[in-house]
């Protein structure tokens, strides 16, 4: 590996982030003393050097002062303001409405009486702190959604079924009930109680069991099962009533949230994250802005992150890795000050709806990733999830994990399929120019399959993994959660002849101490500190070892001295033995506790340290090691090769532990330490990457080596994301035990690095998701009392349940840093399939698709359309000419009962103007929805010339893929009366809308995103690719909205097609707006007319390329009589003659 400087900073330019320098490095870097046989010694100097200058120099006055300042930031003193408690909203009012007209409409009153049966089962409700529903105000609701619209909702309370039914049957995959308007109120307001609860410090975090859900609801428009957005009104409430300025949603429920992510995705105070089934655009709402590549736009560009999954079975693997390598990082460059979850439960095993596999399990542990972030200040409010029992048992699950149980182990861990790589892999591509985290390392990872000597065949997949049955989880009850073994006898070992010598009696003293201080050892169980046993200490060291220590006790001060000088930086006096006994036994304690059931984690303050001790040979300040015979010591007593997971965080590499395992594939060794080329403590290559672990360990030693000082939270975070949880999630541990040095924390002599108390926390918070939550951290380095104190104190905080504090990046990852774990990764691919998630530089995978002619299968019912998907074909996004996937199918709508699809050829002398805004010339059927808004780039105006065959189809939603369409921005809105609104709709004919769908079409609620008619232009290749044609499919619009009363009549002067944008200028592409009859340009262009339509909220706008009408508040184009007039004149401006077939 060529290797960078670890103070080289990143040159790219990334929004407005700011990369602040490091400090200077002081080269006076002290290690520890002692040189292996056969290493070059370059920059370091080693302790003995040290005290040959006249002993360990203290801290200078200035570097003191300045960990001081460092250290008041942090206040670990957090008992007294520490909220505790989980939040809990459950009113039976919620069940008051449900589907009139079909009772097996999947989003039905059943789905919260089962998880309340699950509650009361596992006695969870009992441990919660119950709050009362409250309704949300309109004030509130219109921090989201416009007052037209709420007005119209609030009527629906006094329509009868069948005024309901057509009104549901404007919209895609609803219904609508007297009491849905009520119980909309009632879902927001309580989100909205749990934010007051939780920013006003009453409980640390909360869940609102509540229906209907909410994330698919937008500005104007109800739309999947969703009238008001409750996470979207949650957010914008708490920025306004309490301050907040960056709040985190994640969605997590099998459809995409597209309500939520329009509602932000052009402000960068609200990161949006969304992991939800894809399918290339077959399954709904079927929306290219559901993909990968769709990151926000203008200030909120980067601000929103999709993970789409394109097939069906993914696993808690897959969702967990997305999660690590791309939703934490980000998150913790963010900083949330809350996290709001969209937490539906559709993607769990045996959903009729998302036919996904993930476990309970696996949401037990993504709740307990998003609790190490903003403080803990955690509100999961509940979407979708229709089988009953995957339901309550999920919801179950998550709220356990609320409450601080731990995260049950995955039953089947697995590892992430190709597919999640992929799609993982072009998110981090897409992501890199605004996210710093996700800078370039030095050296790029190579692809799979160019690592030479992969041992690992990838399988090809036939078809989605079936899961057996679910498991039963069940959750331990404990005496107390944290255990602590101390022994103020260790501090017995000291040396004789050094004062000054770093590893000090006083170190587990201090660290006592400030454990007392704070009040966490009163919260942790007192473990009474043991001897480890002869048998204990033999399961990892020789005889001759043992008693040759053993003899040191009858020793005199001169022998002591001459045989500490046989050693590599070791020390004796006589009651060396029995205090690296007492320490080794007190580890081995603390095991039997936990898995026991007695504690469930736990910390052992010991000394002296023991990851250096070989074998048969003491080193680095340690005699007996106490990670490597506790680990052996919890195998022995559980009589099976129990898997192990080691972490050694300690600034130098355990070689004695790696030593003893590297050959046992059941205890995984990880370990981060400086290694500077080989000169670092303890010297040689033993630490280097390259070092794996032999013969069936091959593979179980993972080594980041660090080459150079300056390491800090940012850096040990990449890691942890990147590789140790990754691999620790595949391996799957039954047990973790930390080798906690804190010589890599700020202002450690040794260490020269920048881990702060909060880094640790998160560290060991993250760690806790392993392993049933059964973690010990025992005490290795670390040799400044303060840092040594505030980082155990801050870890302790985190295994007692805690939150995490607030951490700050005040950096991105060193580049040197990225190369370290780069270069680890590179090493450990062919050993880990996990690893194998990369950026990637190609874009959408296939180049072409075949005519895809076959019918999806119509549903039985409309409820079940929402889950369904539709054959594959190529979206032409307008104005670009790039392909990506979507839908083109023959479907039947409630408003369209019927659709013939019509054929038209464009022959060789027909013009690209023709083919490109001539939209008029064509049957009425197809005139405004042939090419939707767009214009195409000139390569696609010139195949349209060559011939192209016109094939109207009814709408596969679509939205970012054409001009228009945008995000609904918050802002006034035309003010409609409700009685208008409702006169029009009962103008409906009601007969119509209760017609039988045609055999083998689909039902509406399949068809759309925002709306279910949305133009769609779409070009196929494939079978098509060598001929002189290219297909498109055009889709019906809407035929009637509720906002063609703001069209005012076209004003004398008439309509000029050719007049410019009026903000920029822009020739092409421009809409005038059908209100004021101003011109602005695209979203392509400058994105004029949507910034207009953000100020003034004039819904509906007419294309001058093809005369097609778009309205904002319905995200869909619309063909009404009411628009004939303008259209005409339009077209004689346009074209010199009336518009054809305009009755």
């Amino acid at each position: 590996m060529t290797s960078t400087g670890q103070d080289s900073t990143t040159t790219r330019q990334r929004r407005s982030r700011h990369n602040p320098h490091s400090p200077p490095h002081d080269s006076s870097v002290t290690s520890k003393r002692g040189v292996k046989k056969g290493a070059v010694l370059r920059s370091s100097p080693n302790l003995a050097e040290v005290k040959k200058k006249g002993r360990m120099k203290k801290l200078s006055q200035a570097a003191e002062q300045d960990l001081v300042v460092g250290l008041q930031g942090l206040d670990l003193n957090r008992e007294a303001r520490t909220p505790s408690g989980t939040g809990l909203v459950f009113d039976e009012q919620l069940n008051e409405f449900h589907c009139l007209w079909d009772d097996s409409f999947p989003e039905g009153p059943e789905r919260l009486h089962a998880i309340k049966e699950q509650l009361i089962q596992e006695g969870l409700l009992d441990r919660c702190v119950s709050f009362q529903a409250r309704f949300a105000e309109k004030e509130e609701l219109m921090l989201v959604h416009s007052l037209e619209y709420i007005d119209l909702m609030e009527t629906t309370q006094y329509m009868n079924e069948g005024e309901l039914r057509v009104l549901a049957d404007t919209y895609d995959s609803v219904y609508l009930h007297p009491n849905s308007y009520t119980c909309a109120c009632l879902a927001s307001g309580s989100v909205l109680r749990l934010v007051d609860a939780v920013l006003g410090a009453e409980i640390r975090n909360g869940m609102a069991i509540i229906r209907p859900p909410g994330h698919h609801a937008q500005h104007s428009l109800m739309d999947g099962y969703c009238m008001f957005n409750h996470v979207a009104v949650a957010a914008r409430y708490a920025q306004q009533k309490h301050d907040i300025q960056r709040v985190l949603i994640v969605d997590w429920d099998v459809h995409h949230g597209q309500g939520t992510q329009f509602t932000f995705d052009q402000d960068p105070s609200v990161l949006y994250f969304s992991i939800h089934r894809y399918e290339q655009g077959r399954f709904w709402p079927h929306l290219t802005a559901s993909n990968w590549s769709t990151t926000g736009f203008g200030q909120g560009q980067g601000y929103t992150i999709n993970v789409p999954w394109n097939q069906v079975g993914m696993r808690d693997a897959d969702y967990i890795t997305a999660f690590l390598h791309v939703l934490l990082p980000v998150s913790l460059e963010f900083q949330p000050q809350l996290v709001l979850v969209a937490a539906g439960f559709d993607a769990l095993q045996g959903d009729p709806k998302g036919e996904m596999a993930a476990t309970p399990a696996g949401f037990a542990q993504l709740t307990h990733l998003l609790m190490g972030l903003a403080g803990g200040k955690l509100i999961l409010s509940l979407e979708g999830g229709y089988n009953l029992r995957s339901l309550a048992e999920g919801v179950s699950a998550s709220l356990h994990t609320l409450l601080g149980d731990p995260c049950p182990m995955l039953e089947f861990p697995g590892t992430p399929c190709p597919s999640a790589q992929a799609s993982i892999s072009y998110v981090l591509e897409a992501l890199e120019p605004f996210w710093k985290v996700f800078v370039r390392s030095a050296e790029t990872l190579e692809e799979e399959d160019t690592v030479e000597g992969d041992n690992v065949e990838e399988k090809e997949e036939e078809g989605p993994w079936q899961p057996p049955e679910l498991p039963i989880l069940t959750w331990p009850v404990l005496q107390a959660r944290t255990g602590l073994v101390y022994d103020q006898q260790m501090m017995d070992h000291y040396n004789l002849w050094d004062n000054h010598h770093p590893e000090t009696p006083q170190r587990i003293q201090r660290i006592m101490h400030r454990l007392e201080e704070l009040g966490l050892a009163g919260r942790c169980l007192a473990l009474p500190a043991r001897p480890a046993t002869d048998a204990e200490l033999l399961a990892c060291h020789s005889a001759e070892h043992v008693d040759r220590l053993r003899a040191t006790e009858k020793m005199k001060i001169r022998e002591l001295h001459r045989e500490g000088a046989n050693y590599d930086s070791i020390y004796i006096c006589p009651s060396t033995f029995t205090c690296a006994q007492l320490a080794a036994g007190a580890a081995c304690r603390l095991v039997e506790a936990v898995l026991a059931g007695e504690v469930l984690n736990g910390i052992a303050v010991v000394r002296p340290p023991g990851h250096h001790a070989e074998r048969d040979a003491a080193c680095g300040f340690c005699f007996f090691n106490s990670v490597a015979v506790a680990a052996r010591h919890a195998q022995a007593v559980s009589g099976r090769a129990l898997r192990i997971l080691i972490v050694d965080w300690d600034v130098h590499h355990g070689n004695g532990t790696q030593h003893i395992f590297e050959e046992d594939p059941s205890v995984l060794y990880i370990s981060l330490h400086r290694y500077d080329h080989g000169t670092f403590f303890p010297m040689g290559d033993e630490g280097a990457s390259s070092q794996i672990g032999q013969a069936a360990g091959t593979g179980f030693t993972v080594n980041v080596a660090w080459n150079g000082p300056r390491l800090g939270d940012a850096d040990y975070l990449v890691a942890w994301h990147r590789l140790v949880l990754p691999i620790a999630y595949e391996f799957n541990p039954e047990l973790v035990l930390v080798s906690a040095g804190f010589d890599a924390a700020r202002g450690d002599p040794l260490g020269s690095c920048q881990v702060s108390p909060e880094g640790y926390a998160h560290l060991t918070h993250l760690l806790m998701g392993l392993a049933n939550g059964r973690i010990i951290l025992i005490l290795e380095g670390g040799y400044n009392l303060t840092s040594i104190s505030e980082s155990m104190a801050a870890c302790t905080h985190s295994l007692l349940g805690d939150p995490p504090p607030l951490l700050t990046l005040l950096r991105p990852p060193l580049s040197g840093a990225l190369a370290s774990v780069t270069e680890t990764i590179q090493v450990h691919r062919r050993y880990w399939c996990s690893l194998r998630v990369t950026k990637v530089k190609g874009k959408e995978g296939p180049s072409s698709s075949k005519l895809i002619t076959k019918k999806a299968p119509q549903p039985a019912n409309p409820g079940s359309a929402k889950g369904m998907t539709m054959p594959e074909g190529n979206i032409l996004e307008a104005g670009t000419g790039k392909a990506t996937s979507a839908t083109s199918v023959k479907e039947s709508t409630p408003r369209q009962t019927t659709s013939e699809t019509a054929v038209m050829e464009l022959t060789q002398d027909q013009s690209s103007e023709t083919a490109m805004g001539g939209a008029a010339g064509l049957n009425q059927a197809t005139s405004e929805a042939a090419t939707g808004d767009a214009t195409l780039d000139q390569t696609t105006s010139e195949e349209a010339v060559g011939g192209a065959e016109l094939v109207q189809s009814p709408p596969a939603s679509c939205a970012d893929s054409q001009t228009p369409p945008a995000s609904p921005m918050q802002g006034a809105t035309t003010q409609i009366s409700p009685s208008k609104l409702t006169g029009n709709l009962r103008t409906l004919e009601l007969d119509k809308a209760q017609e039988p769908p045609e055999e083998e079409e689909l039902l509406g609620e399949a068809a759309g995103g925002q709306d279910m008619n949305e133009s769609v232009l779409m070009q196929v290749t494939g079978d098509h690719a060598d001929t002189d044609q290219a297909m498109f499919y055009a889709v019906t619009p809407l035929p009637w909205c509720p906002h063609l009363v703001a069209v005012c009549p076209v004003p004398e002067a008439g309509l000029d097609v050719t007049q410019p944008c009026q903000d920029c200028g822009a020739p092409q592409e421009n809409w005038v707006c059908l209100s004021c009859y101003q011109v602005y340009c695209s979203r392509y262009i400058n994105a004029h007319m949507l910034q207009h339509h953000e100020g003034l909220g004039h819904p509906l706008v007419l294309s001058y390329a093809d005369l097609s009408t778009w309205c904002y508040h319905c995200q869909a184009y619309v063909h009404h009589e009411a628009l004939l007039a303008v259209k005409n004149i339009a077209h004689q401006n346009k074209f010199g003659e009336n518009m054809p077939h305009s009755h």
